[in-house]
C-alpha cells in the first residue's frame, strides 16, 4: 500500500505540471516543490520496496530476486534517457512530463497486481515518530559491524561517482566539442554492463562466497573513473569514456546486486524500511553536497583536474569495505551460494 500510494502521490504532483502550464500559471517554485516532493516520494518507494521484497522472497532466492531487479534498473537506465530526449524533441517537454506522470499510474497497477499477499506489519516498538525515525535507521547502520563499512563505502563512492556527472557533460559537451547524441551514446550504451554484473552476481557469490565478492567488486568498480579525466575529442575519446563505464558498470552491477541481498538479509525485518530510509537519504545529501563542492573545485582547478581528483580519492575508499570479514558470516556465504547451485538438492558442505 505505501508503494502504491507513493506512485499516485508521484503521478499526480507531475500532472500538476502541465495543468499549471496550460493555465499559464507554471512557475520556477512549483517546480522546486515537484522535485522535493518526487525525492521524499523516491526513498519512501525504495524504502517500502526492499521491505516489501523481503517479505514476499524466500531467503534462498533473495540474491536472484535483487539481480532481475538490478538488471532493471540498468535496463531504464540505458533506454529512457534517449527515448525521454527523443520525446521532448518529438512532442514537447509538457507531454514528455505527462507521459512520466502516466507511468507512475501504470507503476501503481504493477504492484497493485503482485499476487501473494505479505504478512500484515507487526510493530516491535514503541508508537510514535520515533519509532519509525530517520535516527533509529541511521542508529542501526552505524552501530551494525557488518552494515556500517558498507554503508560508509556505498555513500561516499556513489557521492564522489555522481559529483563528476555535470563536469563530465561540461567537458565533454563544452571544451572537447563531442556532439549530444555522442555524449548520449557515451553513456547509454554501456548501461549493457549492468546487465552483464547483475547475471555475473549469483555464479561468483556461489563460487568465491558473499564477502570475497562485496570486498573484490567493491574495490574493482573504483579502478574505473580516473580514466575519464585522460578523454581526449574525437573518436577515440569517444570509445575510452565508453570502456571506463563498461567496466564500471558491470563491476556495479555485481557489486550493487550482492550488496542489496547481503542488506537484506542482515536488517531485521522491523528495521527494513527505516534502515534503507536513512540509506538513501544519506545517499542523495552526500551526492548533493559533494556535486556542490566539486563545482568549485572544477572552478579553481579547471574541469578535468575536478575530474581527476574525484578519480584519485574514489581509489581510497576501499580501505571503508570490510575486509575483515567474519569467518562464520563467509562461510555461511559460501555454503548458501553451493545450496542456491546445487538447487538445494543436498546438504552445503
Amino acid at each position: 500500500p505505501v508503494m502504491i500510494a507513493t506512485d499516485l502521490v508521484r503521478c499526480a504532483v507531475l500532472l500538476s505540471v502541465p495543468v499549471a502550464y496550460a493555465f499559464g500559471r507554471l512557475t520556477f517554485a512549483q517546480l522546486l516543490v515537484v522535485s522535493v516532493v518526487m525525492s521524499a516520494a523516491d526513498i519512501t518507494f525504495r524504502a517500502a520496496a526492499g521491505s516489501c521484497l523481503k517479505a514476499l522472497v524466500p531467503p534462498g532466492d533473495l540474491l536472484t530476486a535483487n539481480g532481475r531487479m538490478e538488471a532493471t534498473t540498468w535496463t531504464a537506465t540505458m533506454l529512457g534517457p534517449p527515448a525521454g530526449g527523443a520525446a521532448i524533441g518529438l512532442f514537447g517537454p509538457v507531454v514528455t512530463v505527462t507521459v512520466d506522470a502516466v507511468s507512475h499510474l501504470l507503476s501503481a497497477l504493477g504492484v497493485r497486481a503482485v499476487g501473494t499477499e505479505e504478512p500484515r506489519p507487526v510493530r516491535t516498538g514503541p508508537a510514535g515518530p520515533r519509532a519509525g525515525g530517520l535516527s533509529a535507521g541511521w542508529q542501526y547502520l552505524l552501530t551494525s559491524p557488518d552494515l556500517r563499512p558498507l554503508f560508509l563505502n556505498t555513500v561516499v563512492v556513489n557521492a564522489l561517482v555522481m559529483a563528476t556527472a555535470p563536469l563530465l557533460a561540461v567537458l565533454m559537451l563544452g571544451e572537447l566539442g563531442f556532439a549530444p547524441w555522442q555524449y548520449g551514446l557515451a553513456f547509454a550504451v554501456p548501461c549493457v554492463g549492468g546487465l552483464i554484473g547483475s547475471r555475473l552476481a549469483r555464479p561468483l557469490v556461489a563460487r568465491f562466497g558473499t564477502h570475497r565478492v562485496l570486498v573484490v567488486g567493491g574495490t574493482l568498480r573504483v579502478c574505473w573513473p580516473l580514466g575519464l579525466a585522460f578523454v581526449r575529442p574525437g573518436g577515440a575519446g569517444l570509445v575510452l569514456v565508453m570502456s571506463v563505464e563498461l567496466g564500471l558498470i558491470t563491476s556495479v552491477g555485481v557489486f550493487n546486486t550482492v550488496l542489496a541481498t547481503r542488506r537484506l538479509e542482515l536488517t531485521p525485518a522491523d528495521r527494513v524500511t527505516r534502515a534503507l530510509s536513512a540509506w538513501t537519504v544519506s545517499g542523495k545529501l552526500t551526492t548533493a553536497a559533494l556535486t556542490a563542492v566539486w563545482g568549485l573545485v572544477a572552478g579553481v582547478t579547471g574541469t578535468r583536474t575536478a575530474v581527476a581528483l574525484a578519480g584519485v580519492l574514489l581509489l581510497a575508499t576501499p580501505l571503508l569495505l570490510p575486509w575483515r570479514g567474519h569467518a562464520h558470516g563467509h562461510a555461511r556465504a559460501v555454503s548458501t551460494g553451493a545450496a542456491e547451485v546445487s538447487g538445494r538438492r543436498g546438504r552445503p558442505r
